[in-house]
């Protein structure tokens, strides 16, 4: 008896299994399986929107590989960094756009190029009621946001802006894995919700207190 093979299912049975074997495991086996059959993988160059304020969300984005930024910004475009998603992170606030009744609150930027499995919004509501792992990764997924999200808030109501910026910086680092981060002075500013000048004096600050080595387009946190 001859058997059909169906090359793209056994790319992505292989790829996920390999690439997000440590994600895959706080699963039941059942729940891995519908996961892989249901899950798009998707990839994405550095700087990539993935999504849009005002936007219906029809899958959830869980991160394979890389790093996104999400950001909250305003009518006239002014952004404010909230927090990361790092390897088997998902957005907890895409979730809240369960088939698509609510838009999309936040900017969501790749930071480096990644690699995501997008859940089918439906599939994860059905999920979310028959397996308890699920559920634990949905709700674990919403403590996590919610903590950082309240950190960014302690930092904006209650550190200065160099304290803020060092905080920027050593968060860039542990993301990129890397102790060089690509920037420009504006993009940092952009991102803080302040001025270009007000960060660039604070680099010379902290280049002359031994914290940093400022290159072009580039800042190495010592």
């Amino acid at each position: 008896m001859a058997y059909k093979i169906d090359f793209n299912l056994l790319f992505n049975l292989v790829f996920m299994t390999t690439s997000t074997a440590p994600f895959l495991h706080r699963f039941e086996p059942v729940l891995q399986k519908e996961l892989l059959a249901a899950a798009q993988k998707k990839t994405v160059e550095e700087g990539a929107v993935l999504i849009r304020p005002g936007q219906y969300l029809k899958a959830i984005p869980i991160l394979v590989h890389g790093s996104i930024k999400i950001l909250r910004t305003d009518a006239e475009g002014n952004e404010l960094l909230l927090y990361y998603l790092d390897r088997g992170d998902t957005c907890a606030m895409s979730m809240s756009c369960y088939m698509g009744t609510s838009k999309s609150e936040i900017l969501a930027v790749a930071e480096t190029s990644s690699e995501l499995l997008m859940i089918p919004l439906q599939q994860s509501e059905q999920w979310f009621t028959s397996y308890k792992s699920w559920r634990a990764f949905v709700l674990d997924s919403y403590h996590s946001r919610i903590s950082e999200i309240l950190e960014t808030i302690d930092n904006i109501a209650f550190n200065n802006m160099d304290q803020r910026l060092e905080h920027y910086l050593n968060d860039k680092v542990q993301i990129l894995k890397q102790q060089k981060v690509h920037t420009t002075h504006q993009e940092i500013a952009q991102e803080l919700n302040t001025s270009r000048v007000v960060i660039s004096r604070l680099l010379k600050k902290m280049e002359h207190l031994g914290k940093v080595k400022l290159h072009r387009n580039a800042i190495e946190v010592l």
